[in-house]
């Protein structure tokens, strides 16, 4: 049986605002045809299909027209599980539809029966625990319970479901189990929220049941694998890089050959880039020159700007600057020099808010503000004014 392990898709993301429908449809289709080339019979799919708990009509249309695609067009099933950006209810409102169409959806679970999946349904070889993301709101716990206690119960708890469903499986059969989950080794970017109980790792490696073919992980955008295991643990990570540091990376979806008789055949395959995202570092004249690049032309691009002092309507110059060689500049960061030790103003010296500001300024870029700032934060002192 050949089994396509992926997850994260976080359909709906958006990169500072930037919406990402477009790169996400040619992710799918992308992925429709190396199902169809590979021949998968079976698409795993462990968590966070969207990026939040209530996506936009669109997102959702774009993943329903793919699973009419992957019905309609292969003779695969998939197996999906809720991540801790989906809402398991929502996600999980049509599975008895979808598992007509070869669809299987575990969205809330209290108890591992409901997680259970053999395929092919005649006659099955393989079985799969289809384990969606488990918060530790959802499992009991004592309210005067520490913070490592807490986490410990938590992780106690996971070991334990995962050992029950090994126990439900039938012995003779193939067994992949599914986790959106942080464990012990994962390699963390800046773009995971909440991966972990109270500071403490969720689950080593090691909690793991023994008898296991795979275990198909996501949660971690990076795809790597967890060593510590007699069978392969490990991440796909995400299709897409959610943050502009995500891009120094492949992204990968691994393809499983399960035998009969025990073992797993590995093959990953990378991901094709759909839109460049680039980092642009330097001083003003730096990245003016950078900005005159003929290569710009569809790429995503975030600007570090180092200035010696604020400057009005930068970022909107650098944006113009990029978007006149065809680059889109989605985010501007400016870092300015570190701030000396703050002197004291005299309460009696306060008068007049322009005089405030222009003493702070002052003092913190050791130079006065020109016209043109000062321009700018009168007319805010003015909006402020008209407020109260």
């Amino acid at each position: 049986m050949r089994i396509l392990h992926t997850s994260d898709w976080h359909i709906g993301h958006r990169l500072y605002e930037q919406d990402r429908i477009g790169e996400h449809r040619q992710f799918l289709d992308w992925l429709l045809t190396k199902i169809k080339e590979k021949e998968v019979d079976v698409l795993l799919v462990a968590g966070d299909i969207f990026d939040t708990a209530l996506p936009s009509s669109e997102a959702t249309k774009l993943y329903y027209r793919f699973l009419f695609q992957l019905y309609d067009e292969t003779h695969a099933h998939a197996v999906i599980t809720a991540g801790n950006h989906d809402s398991p209810k929502h996600l999980a409102a049509p599975r008895e539809f979808l598992r007509m169409g070869r669809i299987h959806v575990v969205g809330p679970a209290s108890e591992p029966a409901e997680c259970l999946v053999t395929l092919p349904v005649e006659n099955p070889s393989v079985a799969i625990a289809a384990v969606p993301y488990l918060s530790e709101s959802e499992l009991s716990h004592i309210s005067f319970e520490t913070e490592p206690e807490r986490a410990e119960r938590y992780r106690e708890r996971l070991k334990a479901f995962y050992h029950q469903c090994v126990e439900r499986m039938p012995p003779e059969l193939s067994k992949i189990l599914m986790g959106h989950i942080f464990v012990h080794g994962g390699q963390v970017g800046d773009s995971e929220r909440n991966i972990q109980i109270g500071g403490a790792t969720a689950m080593q490696v090691s909690d793991f049941p023994d008898d296991v073919t795979y275990v198909a992980l996501g949660h971690l955008h990076r795809p790597h694998a967890i060593s510590g295991a007699s069978y392969p643990v490990q991440y796909a990570g995400s299709p897409l890089p959610l943050r502009f540091n995500e891009a120094n990376y492949s992204k990968k979806v691994y393809l499983l050959d399960v035998p009969t008789a025990g073992g797993v055949g590995v093959e990953e395959i990378e991901v094709p880039i759909f839109k460049e995202l680039w980092t642009v570092t330097g001083d003003i004249d730096e990245v003016s020159l950078m900005a005159m690049s003929p290569e710009w032309d569809g790429k995503y691009i975030q600007v570090q700007l180092k200035l010696n002092r604020p400057e009005v309507g930068i970022s909107d110059k650098i944006r113009e600057m990029f978007h006149r060689h065809g680059g889109e500049v989605l985010s501007v960061e400016v870092e300015l020099p570190a701030q000396t030790e703050r002197q004291e103003i005299p309460i009696e010296e306060m008068r007049q808010p322009t005089e405030i500001f222009e003493q702070f300024y002052k003092e913190k870029f050791n130079e006065s503000p020109d016209e043109l700032m000062m321009e700018t934060f009168n007319e805010l002192l003015q909006l402020v004014e008209e407020e109260k």
